[in-house]
């Protein structure tokens, strides 16, 4: 007799998944915890239809996997079709967003010139309409850029001693006596490199 259900590697494998994206999605709700005989999870055609509807939510339609769950939980109150009304319009804006992007590289790409800072005639009148660069009436650039205030001053070039100024503590190497630089955390070096950690375990010990 054919048991009622199949395994969770025999499920993952027919939408071509890893039996830990199962177990994923069942960590976070996408899809309920199957179950168990004998201790092992069993999936029945009930939950292999989940599983496919999880892969059409999350793979196919891109959504988060906060919103798949509303869809793939079995609810009769219709609440599902507004959230995945809400992921289209995202969905929407987003290929609305690529097709600008899209048309302005085409765009980019008819240019005649070959050196486009250089040469394009053009340039200047792309970044006023394109780029911040636009909301400054200044001509030139040099001009504009120096109109601006200046920007946060950054941590790393003030802050950040340069290493000869703040030199480690120094330890000495147990086997060749060299000095070397202590780490300011963790556990201290004894040796100053692994050969020297291999030349003294591989010294006899007298007994």
């Amino acid at each position: 007799m054919e048991p009622p259900g199949v395994t969770i590697g025999q499920a993952a494998a027919l939408y071509g998944l890893a039996p830990s994206t199962l177990r994923w999605w069942e960590s976070l709700g996408v899809l309920p915890e199957p179950p168990r005989a004998n201790g092992r999870r069993v999936y029945t055609e009930t939950e292999l239809r989940r599983i496919g509807l999880a892969y059409l939510c999350c793979v196919v339609g891109a959504m988060p996997l906060g919103q798949a769950s509303l869809v793939t939980s079995g609810t009769r109150n219709g609440h599902w079709r507004a959230t995945v009304r809400r992921h289209a319009e995202v969905v929407e804006e987003k290929i609305r967003q690529l097709q600008s992007a899209h048309a302005y590289l085409l765009h980019l790409a008819r240019c005649p010139d070959d050196d486009i800072v250089s040469e394009c005639p053009d340039l200047d009148a792309e970044l006023a309409d394109h780029t911040p660069r636009g909301l400054i009436a200044t001509h030139d650039l040099v001009t504009a850029a120096r109109s601006l205030p200046a920007g946060p001053p950054r941590k790393r070039d003030e802050t950040a001693p340069p290493r000869d100024e703040n030199p480690a503590s120094q330890g000495r190497c147990a086997v060749c006596a060299a000095s070397f630089p202590r780490a300011p955390r963790g556990r201290r070096r004894k040796y100053c490199s692994r050969a020297c950690q291999q030349r003294h375990y591989r010294t006899p010990r007298s007994s």
